[in-house]
């Protein structure tokens, strides 16, 4: 991580921060932190053109978890059962939200019109909000989660066509 040198300058762990800053663009999150004892690095970068994050929702009783399917994008009887279109999945772990706060209205319903980068959904991990966006224009065919039920990578969440 980071060390005090003994006329008090930081040597940082160049690797370190790089592997962090690939960990940010592999999960799509917005900055992270990681601590050993007195040893502190924090990488972050700016949400850019990305939608806005939004403050965690009130805690609610969650739901029973659901089992995820096993499935890849390319294993098609798994994805057999959704409705024909392009299938938006989590890319993290975490609980998903379908609206910005309780008592909103969801961001994206069955029959809505979405539009390519518009949020869809907020998936919350490690109380990080991060928006998922749409990848195309369309009508909505399926939303595939509850608000607050925890996700796993690679869930199908959301079907648009």
């Amino acid at each position: 991580m980071s060390e005090k040198t003994e006329k008090g300058a930081m040597q940082v762990d160049v690797q370190l921060v790089r592997d962090l800053a690939a960990l940010l663009d592999d999960t799509n999150l917005t900055e992270i932190e990681v601590e050993d004892g007195d040893r502190k690095i924090r990488v972050a970068r700016k949400a850019g053109g990305a939608a806005p994050l939004f403050a965690a929702p009130a805690m609610a009783p969650l739901p029973a978890p659901v089992a995820a399917p096993a499935a890849t994008a390319a294993d098609a009887p798994a994805d057999a059962g959704l409705p024909s279109g392009t299938v938006v999945k989590s890319p993290i772990v975490g609980t998903a939200y379908l609206a910005a706060e309780p008592g909103a209205a969801p961001f994206a319903r069955v029959g809505s019109q979405v539009k390519a980068g518009e949020t869809i959904l907020i998936v919350e991990a490690m109380k990080v909000m991060n928006a998922i966006p749409a990848p195309a224009s369309g009508t909505v065919k399926a939303v595939l989660v509850d608000n607050g039920q925890p996700v796993e990578y690679d869930q199908p969440l959301i079907v648009i066509e």
